[in-house]
């Protein structure tokens, strides 16, 4: 097999990786490039070389699995690219797609760099723990300046070709490289040093100690501070030298770890990749509140037409409206053209009336998380869709088994969990009922893909994957605010980087979310008879829903608020103080951070061990995924199963049952898991851990 082939066309000679689907720098590519400019250099009567690709884009990255072989060294590429750019004779880049990671540092080796329209550039590896490692940190700074570099590097985000013409990160934009227009290109000076403001570097140097667990961040600040101060070559060896140190860290361990668990997290066990699909080209999206709003902003976005319905006029009129302000917003962010936000405005119709949805194809209901309103809804809409119609239920919490039965056509029914903003939010939740058929999981599946999200598939339980670990989660820092704890002790040790370095604490983030909104589902699940029938249990958030201390909307709720700054709730205080009273809850005043923190985390770990057990989740690397694109959780620490294993299981079990013993736990809250016991006896990890017992 080759994935390389070096040609002579007239005066050019060409080097062509072919490396599908991406043409990833795997081992046989760099290889590959390494004999086809051996060619070239023997090649005495080729007037330029250019490197080119087949298939649909250059160079998109790295093979990141390299990154974990004890051997693996950037070293003979990075030897590769010096080469290049040394070369007396013109070496010309012929760029298209993506250009990402190793493929852009492999471009900008390159003498030239010519473009197609809409290729798009990035140095990713922040999103990695690392900093690009074959002299990216180097080239790119002395090509574009500092400020443009630094901004790539350390946010990892695309530009597009137009902006990359305009900072110099291209020469041309044409369709492909000839003899003609390689004549045409007047060599550009790269700068022997970086050029660039000192604020510039100050900033990244700033930013870099409010990111002290990710030492990435540290690595940017240095290789760029090189790049403005040392020759090349020994810029060049601070890059590698911090290369060489982060690539074995935690944080990037873990984000590699995750990488691969996005990509493996849309794989249903029994469910084939060429598995038969459903035709999706219109969308009906029934309820036209905030969540509505942004799940038809997720559809048109992606270049699809959408009914908004609604029971009434106004209703419409204020999601429209809602509608325009939001795609505002984004062309005023540069996030969107106005060209694309008028086209996304065209593709959304309001409609009165649930029959204006009886010709889409995927209708998504988006009405109030109440039992009995979703089964009205359902019952409607299975009347209402055409035949073949694929009915999502957009809940967190329900059982979608008894709404895809209200329907009656229940194999045509699925659940689909989007985030708020869901427009925003990464994370879609997808869940798989008992009679869900195999083609609407799969084009579900495919149409969550053609919208940008990341996907994870649960089975039927109260809460499904995410926000069922988060209801034990919420239990016990209610619970500690009963023992006497405030709710900003409690969110600063969740949000210390130290401890975890949640962006915020279970408080912040229910008083943002809407306390009304949390405890309506946890009365319901207490009132089904399937929730906990203890009386003090999640007393607080219950009766700050009849008090009407619903969070940040209401002005107060775990905090009081002034605009969004959330301060302390003396209120709250006594509210907790007369509930411990009333449930007999023993005041304390030797809760350490270490017990905050293990009775937030470790509970949410025994939790997830069940639902692998049950099968509602078919890989533990599925959680994390769940949990880092959806709940905050931070990537670099690769979600609360990845953590858990690097803490250790045996000590997350210990401490699991040193509660029990400690407490008594009459309710079974502290109870281990079956499986999360046995793998902590044998050296199991749980995020490896797949239905099957096997590693993956």
């Amino acid at each position: 097999m080759t994935a390389t082939r070096y040609v002579r066309e007239g005066t050019l000679a060409v080097l062509e990786i072919d490396n599908p689907p991406v043409n990833a720098l795997s081992g046989l590519v760099i290889s590959g490039l390494i004999e086809g400019f051996d060619k070239f250099e023997r090649d005495e009567d080729a007037a330029a070389l250019v490197l080119r690709c087949r298939g649909r884009t250059f160079v998109a990255g790295g093979d990141i699995a390299m990154f974990d072989d004890p051997a693996f060294s950037p070293a003979p590429f990075n030897d590769l690219l010096n080469r290049i750019s040394a070369s007396p004779r013109r070496v010309v880049a012929e760029l298209f797609g993506t250009v990402l990671g190793g493929g852009l540092e492999l471009a900008l080796a390159c003498h030239f760099r010519i473009a197609c329209e809409n290729t798009r550039f990035a140095l990713p590896e922040i999103r990695l723990g690392l900093i690009p490692g074959s002299h990216g940190t180097q080239r790119l700074p002395r090509l574009v300046g500092l400020a443009e570099a630094g901004r790539m590097i350390s946010t990892g985000e695309m530009i597009d070709t137009g902006r990359a013409l305009e900072i110099g990160l291209i020469d041309l934009i044409a369709d492909s490289a000839d003899a003609v227009a390689i004549a045409t290109l007047s060599p550009r000076p790269v700068a022997a040093q970086a050029e660039g403001a000192p604020e510039v570097l100050r900033n990244l140097a700033d930013a870099a100690q409010l990111r002290i667990h990710e030492p990435a961040y540290q690595a940017i600040a240095e290789t760029l501070a090189a790049a403005a101060q040392l020759p090349f070559e020994k810029a060049a060896e601070v890059e590698a030298d911090w290369f060489r140190r982060l690539l074995p860290s935690a944080p990037a361990r873990a984000q590699r770890y995750l990488f691969f668990a996005e990509r493996r997290s849309a794989e249903v066990p029994g469910l084939s990749r060429g598995a038969a699909t459903r035709a999706v080209e219109r969308v009906g999206v029934l309820g036209a509140g905030m969540m509505g709003v942004g799940i038809a902003l997720s559809f048109a976005l992606a270049g699809l037409p959408v009914t908004l319905s609604e029971v009434e006029q106004s209703r419409i009129d204020a999601a429209l409206e809602r509608i325009e302000g939001t795609l505002a917003g984004m062309v005023r962010r540069g996030r969107l053209s106005e060209h694309a936000a008028q086209a996304c405005r065209n593709r959304i119709s309001g409609a009165v009336g649930i029959k204006a949805l009886s010709q889409a194809d995927l209708v998504i209901e988006a009405v109030f998380e109440d039992m009995a309103i979703k089964l009205d809804v359902a019952r409607e809409l299975g009347r209402t869709c055409k035949p073949g119609a694929i009915i999502a239920t957009n809940t967190s919490t329900l059982d979608v088994d008894v709404i895809a039965a209200a329907t009656g056509r229940p194999q045509d029914v699925v659940g689909t969990h989007f985030f708020s903003p869901a427009h925003v939010m990464r994370l879609l939740e997808v869940v798989r009922g008992r009679e869900t058929a195999a083609d609407v999981l799969s084009t579900v599946l495919g149409i969550a893909r053609r919208i940008g999200k990341t996907v994870a598939v649960s089975g039927v339980c109260y809460g499904f994957i995410g926000n069922r670990m988060a209801e034990v989660y919420m239990r016990e820092s209610e619970a500690m605010q009963l023992e006497g704890a405030s709710p900003e002790r409690i969110d600063g040790v969740i949000e210390d980087p130290a401890w975890l370095g949640m962006a915020m604490g279970p408080s912040r983030m229910l008083d943002m979310a809407g306390v009304d909104v949390g405890a309506r589902t946890v009365i319901e699940w207490i009132a089904s008879g399937e929730g906990p029938q203890e009386p003090a249990y999640r007393a607080l958030c219950r009766r700050m829903f009849e008090t009407g201390s619903h969070g940040q909307k209401a002005g107060y709720g775990y905090y009081r608020y002034e605009g969004r700054k959330a301060l302390s709730n003396p209120a709250h205080a006594a509210l907790a103080a007369e509930l411990a009273e009333l449930h007999g809850v023993v005041h304390r005043n030797d809760l350490t951070e270490r017990e905050i923190f293990e009775r937030l985390l470790y509970p949410m770990v025994n939790e997830a061990a069940h639902i692998l057990a049950e099968g509602i989740a078919a890989r533990g690397s599925d959680i994390d995924v769940v949990w880092t694109a959806g709940y905050g959780f931070p990537r670099w620490r690769g979600g609360p199963l990845f953590m858990a294993d690097e803490i250790g299981l045996p000590e997350i079990v210990a401490r699991l049952d040193h509660y029990a013993a400690r407490d008594g736990d009459p309710h079974g809250y502290w109870q281990v898991s079956p499986l999360l016991r046995s793998l902590a006896a044998q050296g199991g990890r749980i995020s490896s851990w797949t239905g099957k017992g096997e590693r993956e």
